[in-house]
C-alpha cells in the first residue's frame, strides 16, 4: 500500500493531503474546545458549524499559498514557514468571519489560540512524518541518501541529456534533483522521475520555494547566446550554476555525474564560434613537417591538439620547460596512438640558440612554422626588460633568419593586441617582432619566397596569467577578488577558437600581411568578476550588499598596463576569406634601417643599458608611450 502511494502521480499526492487537511482542521477544532472546557465529548451541536467552517476558509488559504506545492521529500524549513504563515492567515480570517456571523457567543477567544498551536503541529507535522515514512522505506536506497547538507539542485533542460542526469543525481548523495525548467511548453506540467517540469519563467520563484543551492544547466546543445541569457537573468540571485559539456565531449552521448563542471567562461561571452574552413586548416599543415615554438604553453599547446587533427607528417614541439615539453608530448603521444605515421618530436630548447634550430629545420625539413614563443606576462616583462626584448624580439629574428635559410615555407608568428599602441615593454617588444616579420618579408620576397604571417588578437580564456584562473583561486579562498581599475576591458577569445583563427589566418594572403582577429566586444574586468561570483552561489560584497560573501578590491593600474585594449594601430582593415579575420594595413620599416637598429638593441641587452633600449624602442615602435 505504501508503495503504491508513493508511486503515484504529484497530482495524487496533492489530493491527499488536501483531504487530510480538510478531514484533520474540524478535528483540530473539537480539540481546541474540549482544551478549553475539558469536556472530551461532541454533544454541543451548536459549535459544528464552527468546526464545518474551519476547512471551507483554510482550504483556498492553504492552495494560494503553495501548500501543496512542496515536493515532500525535500521539505524543508521553507515548508514549514509556509504553514505558520497559512494558518495564521486562516485563523485570523476564521476569528473575523465566526465574530461577523455571530458565534462569539459560543468561541471563547483562548479557543482560537489553542487552535493555532495544535493546527500548526497537526498540518507542519504530518508532512515532516511523511516525509520520515518516505526515507525510512528506501533504507540504503536513493532516497535515503537525502542529506541536510546535499545541494539541492534545479535542472534546466528536460531533454535527453537533463532526465539522464536526474537519474544520475538520484543516486548521488552530494545532489538532490527537485525538479525540470524548460523552455519548451509542451513539456510543463510533465513528471519525469517523479519530479516535476515547470516554465522557465517560473525559475526565480522555484529558486525561492525550493531553496535552491545549485542550478544545473543540462542542455549541451544550446547556443552560448542562449546559456548566457540564462546566466545574465540569474545576475542577483544567490545560487551556484553548473553545467555539461557540449554533446561532442559528452562520452559515447551518454551523461553521468562527473560530467558536471563550472560554467565555461566563454558562456559568459556568448560568443558563437565559426566552423573552421577546412581547405585553410589544411594548407600549411596536411602532409606537411611542422613546427611550434612554446609549445607547452597555453596556445602552444593547443595549436599542438588542432595540429594533429590535421594529418601533418611531423610535429616538432619545441620549448624551453622541461614539464610544459613532458606534458604536451605525452598528451599528443597517447591521443596519436592509433596513428603510427605521425611522427612527434620534443625539443628542449630555446629560440635563441641559433645552432639547435638550424640542425632541427634542417634535419626534418620544416614546411611551417608556428612561432608561439613568448613572454607575456606585462608587469614580469616590465620589471625584466632585458630578458623580456631578449626572448620576444631577438628570439624572433633567430627563428625567422633560420627559417629563411632552411628554406621553410611559412612562419607564422602569435602576436597579440598589445602590440597596438603599447604603453608597455612587453607590448613593445610583440610590435618590435612584427616590424622584424614585415622588414624580412620585404627583402625575401624575390629571394627565398617564406611566407611570413603575424596574427594579433586578445586575451584567451583560461590562460596562464589569465584573470580567469586567478578570480577563481580568490574566490575558492574566500575573496578579496582583485581588480585593477573598475572602468578596465579587455578583449576575450577562447583558447580554441583563437588557435583555429591563427592556423586558418596563418594560411592567407600574401608575405608580410598582419591579421587581426575578431574578438567581439571589449569585456568590463568588473562585471566578469561579479559573474564569477555569483555563478559560484555567493555574493559580491559592497556598498549596496555589505553583508556579501566576497569582496571585489580595487588595486590600481599596474606599471605599463592600459585601460583598454585595441587591435589596429591604424584605422583601416580589410576583409579576407574568413569572416573572423581581417587584414590589417600597418606601416614598416625598411630591413635596412631595421638591421642597424637591431644591432644597436642586441649592444643594450647585452650591457643592460636601459636607457638606450627605450630610446630604441621609442624611434622603432609607433605609438610607444611607457607613461601611457
Amino acid at each position: 500500500m505504501l508503495n503504491l502511494l508513493l508511486n503515484s502521480s504529484r497530482n495524487t499526492k496533492k489530493a491527499l493531503f488536501l483531504c487530510f487537511d480538510v478531514l484533520v482542521l474540524p478535528i483540530c477544532c473539537w480539540l481546541s474546545f474540549a482544551l478549553r472546557y475539558e469536556d472530551w465529548t461532541a454533544r454541543d451541536f451548536a459549535h459544528w458549524p464552527t468546526y464545518l467552517l474551519a476547512p471551507v476558509i483554510a482550504i483556498p488559504f492553504f492552495i494560494r499559498l503553495g501548500l501543496y506545492r512542496a515536493v515532500i521529500r525535500y521539505i524543508g524549513y521553507k515548508a514549514q514557514w509556509t504553514v505558520l504563515k497559512a494558518v495564521t492567515l486562516f485563523l485570523l480570517v476564521w476569528t473575523l468571519v465566526s465574530y461577523q456571523l455571530g458565534l462569539e457567543v459560543y468561541i471563547p477567544r483562548s479557543v482560537f489560540f489553542i487552535f493555532w498551536f495544535i493546527a500548526v503541529f497537526t498540518i507542519g507535522g504530518s508532512r515532516m512524518l511523511a516525509r520520515w515514512v518516505i526515507l525510512q522505506q528506501f533504507p540504503g536506497g536513493k532516497l535515503q541518501k537525502v542529506k541536510a547538507d546535499a545541494e539541492r539542485v534545479l535542472i534546466y533542460g528536460a531533454g535527453a541529456a537533463g532526465r539522464q542526469l536526474a537519474n544520475a543525481l538520484e543516486q548521488s548523495s552530494e545532489f538532490l534533483p527537485v525538479g525540470f525548467i524548460d523552455d519548451n511548453p509542451e513539456l510543463t506540467g510533465l513528471d519525469i522521475h517523479n519530479l516535476g517540469v515547470y516554465r522557465s519563467d517560473r525559475l526565480f520563484d522555484l529558486i525561492d520555494r525550493f531553496d535552491i543551492d545549485t542550478l544545473l544547466l543540462a542542455m549541451p546543445s544550446a547556443s552560448r547566446y542562449r546559456k548566457k541569457q540564462i546566466i545574465d537573468a540569474l545576475a542577483g540571485v544567490q545560487v551556484r550554476v553548473l553545467t555539461l559539456p557540449v554533446v561532442s565531449d559528452l562520452a559515447g552521448g551518454r551523461v553521468s555525474i562527473d560530467d558536471i563542471k563550472e560554467v565555461d567562461i566563454a558562456d559568459l561571452l556568448g560568443r558563437e564560434e565559426v566552423q573552421p574552413q577546412q581547405s585553410l586548416l589544411d594548407a600549411c599543415i596536411k602532409d606537411q613537417a611542422v613546427l611550434v615554438s612554446g609549445a607547452g604553453g597555453s596556445i602552444g599547446s593547443e595549436l599542438c591538439r588542432q595540429i594533429i587533427c590535421q594529418k601533418p607528417s611531423v610535429l616538432i614541439l619545441l620549448d624551453q620547460s622541461e614539464f610544459a615539453l613532458y606534458s604536451i608530448e605525452i598528451e599528443l603521444s597517447e591521443a596519436q596512438a592509433q596513428r603510427s605515421e605521425l611522427q612527434i618530436v620534443p625539443v628542449l630548447g630555446s629560440v635563441l640558440d641559433e645552432a639547435l634550430i638550424d640542425r632541427v629545420l634542417a634535419q626534418y625539413n620544416v614546411d611551417t612554422i608556428y612561432h608561439a614563443a613568448a613572454y607575456k606576462h606585462v608587469p614580469l616583462v616590465e620589471n625584466n626588460t632585458v630578458a623580456g626584448l631578449r626572448n620576444n624580439v631577438i628570439g624572433t629574428l633567430t627563428l625567422a633568419q633560420s627559417a629563411v635559410r632552411s628554406s621553410v615555407k611559412n612562419f607564422v608568428l602569435i602576436s597579440t593586441d598589445k602590440a597596438v599602441r603599447p604603453t608597455n615593454v612587453m607590448g613593445a617588444s610583440k610590435r618590435f617582432a612584427e616590424l622584424i616579420l614585415q622588414g624580412l618579408s620585404k627583402r625575401e620576397v624575390d629571394r627565398s619566397g617564406i611566407r611570413f604571417a603575424m596574427v594579433r588578437f586578445g586575451n584567451v580564456l583560461g590562460s596562464s596569467g589569465s584573470v580567469i584562473p586567478l578570480f577563481r583561486r580568490q574566490i575558492k579562498a574566500g575573496g578579496p577578488v582583485t581588480v585593477t581599475d573598475p572602468e578596465i576591458t579587455r578583449y576575450f577569445m577562447t583558447i580554441p577558437e583563437a588557435a583555429s583563427l591563427v592556423i586558418q589566418a596563418g594560411s592567407m594572403g600574401s608575405s608580410g600581411d598582419v591579421y587581426v582577429l575578431d574578438m567581439g566586444e571589449p569585456v568590463k574586468i568588473y562585471d566578469l568578476a561579479r559573474q564569477m561570483v555569483n555563478l559560484t552561489g555567493l555574493s559580491v560584497r559592497d556598498r549596496q550588499c555589505r553583508d556579501g560573501d566576497i569582496e571585489i578590491r580595487f588595486t590600481g593600474l599596474r606599471d605599463g598596463e592600459k585601460l583598454y585594449e585595441e587591435l589596429l594601430i591604424g584605422g583601416d582593415v580589410l576583409e579576407t576569406d574568413h569572416p573572423k579575420v581581417m587584414r590589417a594595413q600597418e606601416e614598416m620599416l625598411d630591413w635596412r634601417d631595421l638591421e642597424v637598429i637591431i644591432h644597436q638593441l642586441s649592444i643594450a641587452l647585452d650591457t643592460f643599458n636601459h636607457e638606450e633600449i627605450q630610446e630604441l624602442l621609442l624611434a622603432s615602435v609607433n605609438g610607444y608611450d611607457p607613461k601611457g
